[in-house]
């Protein structure tokens, strides 16, 4: 056990005296003890400071109750004597700085960790590359006007050199005026915004630079959330070290969304004012740099107001910006923008559609913009859809029909006008190249060729009278026969008993491969009707099977595409030079050609007839008035015209050589405009008188015939019949026709 040594202040008996006695401590320097009261009082004190958990000390706790230790040689009063140091108060502003200082370092901190997190979660920054533009296929007609674009973007690329001033600028001005001094974040912008939200509650400005709203639309999703912002503003500042100002702002006019499925600026100009970007106007490119806000809602086309008003306050800024003058403004306010028809419903996407789907046969994959030349002429392109869609708006419900179509080819097969229905907009189903329809009468020239080619002329005489074939009697429209009659008559009066007493003479196979050689694709069945055209074909197959009686007997295979080319000049395709295989006897072209041109002076399309032109062809109408077709053709031009109903029902008793043939004259009379006239190929036909031997009144019976065939005429209208020879029908026809 240690023992505890008490210091001494007094010399020991026999100690020397020091000589530093001014130093000495007696027990009478010590401090009196205080008084009994006051220890009992400071010790119980220090112990509830103690139970609190606060230390304790003989003076007291300054962490329990913040009062200081007394000096050394102070009083011992509990109200404080003249010993004690004031006590020091910090003020509220230095308190609200320390603390705002605090926050901010954590907040910094904790921006710094969010951000660090969400940059991990991209691609590294050296590896980033920006994704090549979707390839646009720009579709122009033969005089280069533009038909259509195809393509993710709806229009092609344009260098910014190649635009006004006022055009790129407009966007700066309305969308980001501080562009060229930012480095891709606007911390100005992002300020203003923060303290609109603040005051308002309500989010009206974005904050987002040009280069943030383009890395948004070439990296990320359009998904609202703190990570796509964090991450948005990263690569807006990777762009900005990247790529210079011009280089940014080319990239996002080329890319940015306009509403209407139209993506750049090239693609907004067609789609809204029908010309290309370079030649918009101040108060165009206004109201396109307007569609930043709401694409879809401010679309010109469906709210005009609202695309103006806009349109203003882009002006307004492009005036602070100094962009455009307060004259040029005023010139702009007072010529308001004239929207053209929406793009969507023209019936050049048409044969656009038909391009788009030989695209990959002809060039393979794309991975740059390009140029596809056609063969559409675009006048007459407009004057196919005027003609068609008029004759419809007029005279479509009194006769129960609703569709209509029209394809012109030049006898080469090169397409100038392709119409697949009565209006783009409510269907795009092309029914020049997809609707699968019965012919009528429109096939029965591959009848007359088949027997031309076995011996027969234009001459050539058969009887108009009743026919049996196995259980089937079909008959003519007219309910009278005229007895004995040319093939050149029969075939302008689309006599049905002759073209089948032809059809059984010759064999329906041979009947159907005359029309497998000229062009016909689609399966044809070899049984008694095919004469009257039962079996289902395409405009497209049967127009360009004309086609080869309009250039002199040479195969035609349609097309439409001339040439592919990017947008630097690089061909990609060429059309070859057509096989010009020859498929028809030119003697025999001569002799059909000369025949079908009755069908326009005597026959049943008389009133079609091209002023100063020999033209030829071929009324025909299906079972039940379901179809009703003209095709017909000159030197210059072969066109065919199609009407009905898509889902087959009957329309009210049209025929073709009605409102068909009517569409096909307004047309016709259009595209031969201005041309000198020229024969048809092949040499005329002389008439000769036939010989008594060639008159032919036998009825042929074909062996395996079915007895069920259905009842097929041609019917035509009070005007077309022919006059009656005196010969009544008999009561069996009546029977037949159900009447």
């Amino acid at each position: 056990m240690i023992e505890r040594v008490e210091p001494r202040f007094e010399p020991e008996k026999g100690d020397e005296p020091s000589q530093d006695d001014d130093f000495r401590v007696t027990r009478d320097d010590r401090p009196a003890p205080a008084p009994i009261e006051q220890r009992s009082r400071t010790l119980a004190r220090a112990k509830s400071v103690r139970a609190k958990g606060g230390g304790w000390s003989l003076f007291g706790s300054s962490a329990g109750r913040g009062d200081s230790p007394p000096r050394r040689g102070g009083g011992s009063g509990s109200g404080g004597g003249k010993g004690r140091r004031p006590k020091r108060r910090r003020s509220m502003l230095y308190r609200l700085v320390y603390w705002s200082f605090v926050l901010c370092m954590w907040g910094l901190l904790g921006a710094g960790g969010v951000v660090a997190w969400y940059a991990a979660h991209l691609p590294p920054i050296q590896n980033l590359e920006v994704p090549s533009r979707p390839p646009n296929v720009q579709i122009v007609s033969a005089d280069g006007t533009v038909i259509a674009n195809r393509g993710d973007m709806g229009g092609a690329a344009v260098s910014i050199k190649d635009l006004p001033n006022y055009v790129p600028q407009a966007f700066v001005a309305i969308e980001d005026r501080r562009f060229y001094s930012h480095f891709g974040i606007d911390p100005q912008g992002l300020a203003r915004a923060a303290y609109v939200y603040l005051t308002t509650h309500h989010l009206t400005q974005g904050g987002s630079t040009l280069t943030q709203q383009l890395a948004k639309n070439i990296f990320l999703t359009q998904e609202k959330s703190l990570q796509r912002k964090v991450q948005e503003a990263i690569l807006a500042v990777w762009l900005e070290r990247k790529f210079t100002k011009d280089q940014i702002l080319e990239m996002y006019i080329n890319r940015v969304y306009f509403g209407a499925g139209a993506y750049g600026i090239e693609a907004a100009a067609q789609r809204y004012f029908h010309k290309p970007a370079k030649n918009l106007n101040v108060m165009e490119a206004a109201t396109l740099a307007g569609l930043m806000k709401a694409p879809s809602s401010l679309a010109p086309n469906k709210n005009p107001k609202g695309a103006r008003d806009r349109a203003v306050l882009v002006l307004d800024a492009m005036v602070d910006t100094k962009v455009i003058s307060p004259q040029q403004e005023k010139d702009a306010l007072a010529n308001p923008v004239k929207v053209s028809k929406f793009a969507s419903e023209s019936s050049g996407n048409y044969p656009a559609d038909w391009i788009v789907s030989q695209l990959d046969d002809l060039t393979g994959p794309l991975d740059s913009d390009v140029v596809v030349e056609t063969t559409i002429d675009s006048k007459l392109q407009t004057t196919a859809e005027q003609s068609l869609r008029q004759a419809l708006d007029k005279s479509g419900a009194k006769l129960r029909v609703s569709q209509g179509a029209l394809v012109a080819m030049d006898p080469d097969g090169a397409v100038r006008a392709m119409v697949g229905g009565r209006s783009y907009a409510d269907s795009q189903f092309n029914r020049v190249i997809s609707a699968y329809r019965q012919p009528g009468s429109t096939f029965k020239p591959f009848v007359y060729l088949s027997a031309l080619e076995n011996g027969a002329t234009p001459d050539t005489v058969r009887d108009d009278a009743p026919v049996s074939l196995a259980g089937w009697s079909p008959a003519d429209f007219s309910k009278e026969y005229r007895g004995p009659v040319t093939l050149t008559t029969a075939l302008a009066l689309s006599l049905n008993t002759v073209a089948v007493r032809l059809c059984a003479e010759v064999g329906p196979k041979t009947v159907v491969d005359v029309a497998h050689r000229l062009g016909i694709v689609s399966n044809l069945e070899p049984n008694p009707s095919i004469a009257l055209g039962t079996s289902e074909v395409t405009p497209l197959e049967i127009t360009s099977a004309y086609a080869t009686f309009a250039n002199g007997g040479h195969l035609v295979i349609p097309y439409v595409v001339k040439r592919i080319r990017t947008v630097k000049g690089k061909v990609l395709f060429q059309r070859p030079p057509p096989v010009n295989a020859i498929v028809i006897d030119p003697d025999k072209v001569g002799m059909m050609n000369s025949m079908m041109s009755q069908t326009l002076t005597i026959g049943t399309a008389r009133k079609s007839a091209l002023p100063g032109w020999q033209a030829a062809g071929k009324s025909g109408t299906s079972q039940n008035y379901r179809d009703a077709w003209f095709i017909g053709f000159t030197s210059h031009m072969v066109t065919s015209v199609w009407v009905g109903n898509d889902d087959g029902t009957s329309t009210k008793r049209i025929t073709g050589g009605a409102l068909p043939a009517e569409i096909w004259n307004s047309f016709m009379r259009v595209a031969h405009k201005g041309i000198a006239p020229t024969p048809l190929p092949g040499r005329p036909w002389v008439h000769q008188e036939p010989p008594e031997d060639q008159v032919i009144a036998a009825q042929p019976q074909i062996d395996g015939a079915p007895d069920d065939q259905p009842v097929v005429m041609e019917p035509v209208t009070t005007a077309e019949a022919p006059r009656s020879t005196g010969r009544p029908i008999a009561d069996w026809l009546s029977r037949v026709l159900g009447r």
